[in-house]
């Protein structure tokens, strides 16, 4: 059976690196068939493949078209699994409402797409604001849905600056003090985030559901990197 769900895993990941959404689908049906559990295939095998691309992309051995196309690959393969998962998910009762979005200058969504994904499979209300967002639409949008987290990604070291913003804007809105901010992105670091008072540093889609469930046990959470 590990042998098997091994090379099931490698088969997704294959499937979006090469930017296939048949074959994407085709391994998500077969994982359900094998009882391979469909977070773990979406963690081990599709964003596997998904954070290998980014690095491609961010060194320029891909462009643009390429990484739409494995989000596609990915998201098609995510619409097979999440009746499953949403039968987990009905299982959970630790939900609440959260708000993220790729932050102001920064046109990547790659990792914000798939940390939304996750999320929402684990029975979230997640209000996804996009890429690019201007720091007054994270406070807006918090104000109007009563967030319990507001969370942005930044992949350029030069836009998670912007992050710091999200900070002291909702401060200024007065709304702070009443949910709690996560941030994430292959710039972003534990030690930024307890820099700039984020209560969670998230390392990928799978740390940032599982911090976030802590969270709703305990509501006290202080520490990013707990």
């Amino acid at each position: 059976m590990q042998e098997k769900k091994q090379e099931i895993l490698e088969r997704a990941k294959k499937a979006i690196m090469e930017f296939d959404d048949r074959a994407a689908t085709e391994v998500a049906e077969e994982a359900l068939d094998a009882g391979i559990s469909p977070a773990e295939l979406i963690e081990d095998g599709y964003t596997a493949a998904m954070n290998e691309i980014g690095e491609l992309f961010a060194k320029g051995k891909i462009f643009l078209p390429h990484v739409i196309a494995a989000s596609e690959a990915m998201q098609s393969a995510i619409k097979t699994l999440t009746p499953e998962l949403e039968k987990t998910s009905a299982r959970t009762s630790s939900k609440g409402t959260i708000v993220i979005g790729t932050i102001e200058g920064d046109i990547h969504s790659i990792g914000k797409d798939i940390v939304a994904t996750m999320l929402r499979i684990s029975g979230y209300q997640v209000f996804d604001l996009g890429r690019d967002v201007p720091i007054i639409s994270y406070v807006e949008k918090a104000r109007e849905v009563k967030a319990d987290i507001v969370a942005s990604s930044a992949l350029m070291s030069i836009t998670m600056i912007n992050q710091i913003q999200v900070e002291e804007q909702l401060k200024e809105a007065g709304l702070r003090a009443s949910l709690k901010t996560m941030v994430g992105g292959a710039p972003v670091t534990l030690e930024w985030a307890r820099r700039i008072g984020a209560d969670i540093y998230a390392e990928n889609a799978g740390d940032a559901v599982n911090k976030i469930n802590a969270l709703f046990r305990d509501k006290n959470l202080a520490d990013p990197g707990k």
